[in-house]
């Protein structure tokens, strides 16, 4: 079984850039080995801080041979009248490298037959290879030396392997060799004789390469660690990530601090060690402890440098938050309130204090619609921007709630408006939870419509690089609080509220209003698309304003994913379209009048359309009463000329079936459905 192994060494990458380059690798190996049609297995991809790593399993020695028949000029042109070669023919023949008497005629056309053999495969990954490390990108590329190419960080060596032989290129003035080298602090040089030793041969020179067994590397001898002193750990997600793509032996270091920093939030702590030092805070019973472990990268075995560093700098950061919050709770939250207005919101659009001004009153609005506790819900909406212009956030700007949320408790304001400050921010990301708090969850809806609405009103371009304000994240937000707890808040009306507030002129209050609303829309196409097919959320969606009512919307996307499971979906399908077919042609509609009515398929379809119209039926039975029509629709069809030359008749006949039109957008566009 054939293997090749690509490995480029480097200086230290910046660990964001490590994903990326692992997905891009994967990907322009499976194309440009798919687009050359050589056969492989898999791919893997191992990566540290020095290095990125390919290694294709089963890969073909050479492309396939190739047999195939190409057709040339027509037989009248390619002959003359002499039965010889024409020019036309010979230039043919030459173009495609075939000896002229191996052209052959049939069915009035010239043809050859090519055999194209095979190219070596370890000669195509001469050229392959280098075009592809190329090829990968990301942030912060520079160049290196009197060097005219880009890398992320400059390359160091280059190991490419097919089977036990070397395939020969070069880049970056660098060629490629057998000789990988192992950890910084181990020795030098490893020799790689053939793929099957790359992992081993690194593991022996201090070099975990493959990514997955780091990870788990880290998290079981930190557990184990933390287990030596009767502490638990918790391994954030993105700090585990982030840790292994900075270590290549990573080994567990146990740190500490005075107790007296646990004075300070634990929020404030933790976010020093995990965010700003990456480092893993440890527990005993769920309450923070003054230890932490922090991973080397080293492969010796005395550590008291490493742990006398690490606290030296941790007990700095934490003396400056300790510091932060003894100077910041001087005085009560609301003392800060005022200050917020030196702080600008977005430029022509006022002051945070003007914004929070904002969202206490979309707030109120908001807990009057939902029958909510307005009190707490304005004390949350007014201290919930207090925060921002504390010593201790300006500092750690990633604490912004929950800092608010524990300076709101010093000063003594209740749980509830402490928690929805905190909350108001919820969802902090796709993954996040959504506030658990009704005030948390009113107040983030009403930020969060602010700032869109905001950033609408300002023009600014939001696309696939931009994202302003992340109104993206705080439209997601929105939609997911209000349908993960099932709030009937009307989202439209909010928007028109929000825009009215503005401290600017707005010259089209309508269009503004479209183009926030079509942005509502589509984020709700990509929440729920996990969930719902891709035609039944723009049936669910186009044929009346969802934002109205999201519970109505999810109810319908139910009961439509049903029906188009029916058995006799589609015979209801095909009457409902002819309907909208119809009914898009014409515009005009009146009261059905059954004088005008011509024969008995009329009639007995206007029964039960009025058996419909005039009962206040749920979803369910309006769908029973749907599908129950459909063979008087058929029938109506089959008796009955909608066009009729006498317009009244017409008329009569196109308002009926609008009736219908109407009811099935009750539940849905149906023409949006693909059957």
């Amino acid at each position: 079984m054939n293997k090749y192994l690509l490995e480029i060494g480097t200086e230290e990458l910046a660990y964001k850039f490590i994903p990326s380059a692992i997905d891009q690798l994967k990907t322009e190996f499976t194309k440009a080995l798919n687009e050359n049609e050589i056969k492989f297995a898999d791919i893997k991809i191992y990566a540290t801080p020095r290095r990125l790593a390919v290694l294709i399993e089963d890969i073909e020695e050479k492309q396939d041979d190739i047999e195939k028949t190409i057709k040339g000029p027509m037989a009248a042109i390619a002959y003359d009248e002499s039965g010889n070669l024409t020019k036309a023919a010979l230039g043919f023949a030459n173009k495609n490298n075939i000896k002229p008497e191996n052209l052959y005629k049939e069915d009035n056309y010239v043809w050859a037959k090519i055999c194209q053999k095979g190219k070596d495969t370890k000669e195509l990954l001469k050229t392959l290879a280098p075009e592809i490390i190329m090829k990968l990108k990301g942030t912060h590329f520079m160049r290196w030396a009197d060097l005219d190419i880009k890398f992320q960080r400059p390359i160091r060596w280059i190991v490419s392997l097919f089977n036990n032989e070397i395939v020969e290129f070069e880049l970056a003035t660098i060629k490629s060799s057998n000789i990988s080298r192992g950890h910084r602090f181990s020795k030098t040089e490893v020799i790689i004789n053939s793929p099957d030793d790359y992992l081993k041969e690194l593991e022996k020179a201090n070099v975990i390469a493959d990514v997955e067994k780091r990870k788990s590397t880290i998290v079981t001898l930190a557990k184990a660690k933390a287990n030596e002193i009767g502490a638990d750990i918790v391994f954030d997600k993105d700090l585990l990530e982030e840790v292994t793509f900075i270590t290549e032996w990573p080994i567990p270091v146990i740190c500490s601090f005075e107790e007296k920093y646990l004075e300070i939030p634990e929020k404030v702590a933790v976010t020093v060690m995990a965010v700003h030092q990456r480092y893993f805070p440890l527990y005993k019973n769920g309450k923070l402890l003054n230890k932490f472990i922090t991973i080397s990268n080293y492969t010796g075995d005395t550590f008291e440098n490493i742990k006398a560093g690490n606290e030296r700098v941790v007990k700095a950061r934490l003396e400056d938050a300790i510091f932060f919050v003894h100077e910041d709770t001087q005085k009560p939250l609301i003392s800060y309130l005022e200050d917020l207005k030196g702080v600008t919101f977005q430029k022509g659009f006022g002051s945070v204090y003007d914004k929070t001004q904002r969202i206490c009153t979309l707030s109120k609005t908001i807990a009057k619609e939902i029958n909510a506790p307005i009190l707490d819900i304005e004390r949350t909406a007014l201290l919930c921007k207090a925060d921002l212009v504390t010593k201790l956030v300006f500092e750690f700007t990633e604490l912004q709630g929950f800092i608010g949320s524990d300076y709101a408790l010093r000063s003594g304001e209740t749980k509830e408006v402490a928690q929805g400050i905190k909350e108001h921010y919820f969802p902090l990301n796709a993954e996040s939870e959504t506030a658990q708090s009704i005030e948390g969850q009113v107040v983030g809806i009403a930020d969060k419509i602010d700032t869109v609405v905001t950033v609408f009103a300002d023009g600014k371009k939001i696309s696939g690089s931009q994202d302003p304000l992340g109104v993206r994240r705080a439209t997601l937000g929105i939609l997911k609080t209000v349908l993960a707890k099932n709030l009937n808040i009307n989202i439209s009306n909010l928007i028109k509220l929000s825009i009215d507030l503005l401290p600017v002129n707005i010259d089209n209050k309508e269009q503004l209003y479209k183009n926030i609303k079509e942005f509502f829309e589509q984020r709700l196409i990509i929440l729920l698309s996990d969930k719902y097919k891709h035609d039944v959320l723009e049936a669910c969606i186009s044929n009346k304003d969802v934002l109205i009512n999201l519970k109505d919307l999810i109810e319908r996307l139910e009961l439509v994913s049903s029906i188009i499971k029916r058995e006799n979906y589609s015979p209801f399908h095909e009457s409902v379209n002819r309907i909208i077919r119809i009914i898009k042609t014409e515009d005009k509609f009146s009261n059905v009048d059954t004088a005008l009515f011509q024969n008995d398929a009329e009639k007995n379809l206007w029964m039960m359309v009025k058996d419909i119209k005039e009962n206040k039926l749920t979803l369910e039975q309006l769908e029973d009463k749907l599908f129950s029509i459909v063979p008087f629709i058929t029938e109506f069809f089959d008796k009955v000329l909608v066009m009729d030359k006498d317009e009244k008749i017409k008329t009569n006949r196109i308002s009926m079936l609008n009736y219908i039109k109407n009811e099935c957008e009750k539940i849905a566009d149906f023409s949006k459905i693909i059957n």
